[in-house]
């Protein structure tokens, strides 16, 4: 699978920066606001579409370069609604400043978090849970509009599945009119009930090599006895529910909530959780020990009856190996072409005794412990075993998932002294929901 050619280094973190700059995914303007991409273009343009396009473009090059983000999937979206999150090239996220008072207040909260002489221990940690803050931005053809420049979350991921969920028992803070709180409570009235409600996601499908896309209506459509299954197929991949994806969310839930415990400065109301995972597989390795699959037939290492011969397949290649017998299958890319690989070959192999052994070859270490998964008659079909290797990690190695879960809206963030309760509420609600999707 195709990596990302190297991406220049980001700014340092806290700096106002001026000129031009990239972006590229993790905020998201107000939460109630429209999911849905609009279409980037249309067959057969008539005059209107391409003078469209040619204003789309003048204002793209009076952006320096910068780009709707590809993939929003929840809030304003660029060219559609009044604000919009933008790509652009130096690696960052451009947020334009929603109208006062709420654009101001999110500035104000972002500056107060990451001002450079912060000595507040809960404000340090709170910046362990949020996009690293650059400052702000403004185009040099429109100098009144600014932009909050913030760290690309997704950025380090090859296939970044994304959801956004806001958190709390209330999606209208303290000053809310009326009119406002009753707007709010229509939208999704078990808020109060769940604590949380799923805005969109976008889940990459490994087999079909494709995404899948839902917006905040589908959020509000989950109830009391459909929201397990709802949030469950954000972790779900196509072949297998993503085990590890889910452990290791909770583990970064666990922390938030654990902040939120002990700080009584802030209240935070229609603010979210962005969580993003990687969807393609990461580089493991796969043993088949006891006997090789060759040698139990009989035949040539590397070639099975009927001519099936093991080889490189664009996703999994085969070593052998003379210590102990063994067949090394190092697996890289995504699992697509793996189910597929050979498929009539392993069908004859009834009767087989295998054994799985996994290691996650990790950045600079491999796993100080792995775990053997044994099958006495796995019946000619690998593929469920395959997904046990894959899918359904062991509890102790479920942290190495390439996980990040970041707070971020702050448009109504307020002073406070009490805890927070409503968002406290919200979050053990989801780690509970998150924590039954992955017992059951």
């Amino acid at each position: 699978m195709a990596t990302e050619p190297p991406r220049p280094a980001l700014p340092a973190a806290g700096r106002p920066e001026g000129g031009c700059g990239r972006c590229a995914g993790g905020g998201r303007g107000e939460a109630e606001e429209a999911a849905a991409q609009p279409a980037l273009g249309a067959s057969s343009p008539g005059p209107a579409a391409v003078a469209a396009a040619a204003a789309a473009g003048g204002r793209r090059r009076g952006l320096n370069g910068c780009v709707p983000l590809s993939h929003q999937v929840a809030g304003h979206m660029y060219g559609k609604d009044k604000g919009g999150i933008l790509q652009h090239p130096d690696g960052t996220v451009l947020k334009q400043l929603q109208p006062p008072p709420r654009g101001p207040r999110e500035q104000e909260f972002y500056n107060k978090v990451y001002d450079s002489d912060c000595c507040d221990s809960i404000l340090l940690e709170l910046r362990e849970y949020l996009p690293k803050y650059f400052g702000v931005w403004s185009p040099p053809t429109a100098p009144n509009d600014t932009y909050l420049k913030l760290e690309d979350v997704t950025r380090k991921f090859n296939k970044p599945c994304i959801m956004d969920v806001k958190i709390g028992q209330k999606s209208y803070d303290p000053y809310a009119s009326a009119e406002k709180i009753q707007q709010q409570v229509s939208k999704y009235p078990l808020m109060e009930e769940i604590g949380f409600l799923v805005l969109g996601m976008r889940v990459y499908h490994v087999s079909s090599d494709s995404y899948e896309t839902q917006n905040q209506h589908y959020g509000r459509s989950l109830t009391k006895e459909t929201v397990k299954d709802g949030i469950s197929k954000f972790f779900h991949n196509g072949y297998c529910l993503r085990k590890d994806a889910i452990a290791a969310s909770i583990q970064k839930i666990e922390k938030i909530l654990e902040w939120f415990e002990g700080q009584e400065q802030l209240n935070f109301y229609a603010s979210s959780l962005l969580f993003v995972y990687e969807g393609s597989c990461q580089a493991t390795t796969v043993r088949l020990s006891d006997v090789t699959l060759a040698e139990k037939r009989g035949v040539p290492k590397g070639l099975l009856s009927g001519g099936d011969i093991l080889e490189y397949n664009n996703n999994i290649h085969v070593i052998n190996s003379t210590e102990n017998g063994k067949i090394e299958a190092s697996v890289s890319k995504g699992l697509s072409k793996f189910y597929a690989l050979h498929k009539k070959a392993y069908s004859k192999r009834h009767h087989s005794q295998l054994s799985l052994q996994v290691e996650n070859l990790e950045q600079d270490n491999v796993w100080k412990s792995s775990t053997c998964i044994t099958q006495e008659h796995l019946n000619g079909n690998v593929i469920p075993q395959l997904e046990k290797v894959f899918c359904h990690m062991p509890a102790e190695i479920k942290e190495s998932a390439n996980v990040e879960v970041r707070m971020i809206d702050f448009a109504h963030v307020f002073p406070s002294n009490t805890k927070d309760e409503g968002y406290i509420y919200g979050l053990k609600n989801l780690i509970t929901v998150l924590q039954n999707i992955l017992d059951n």
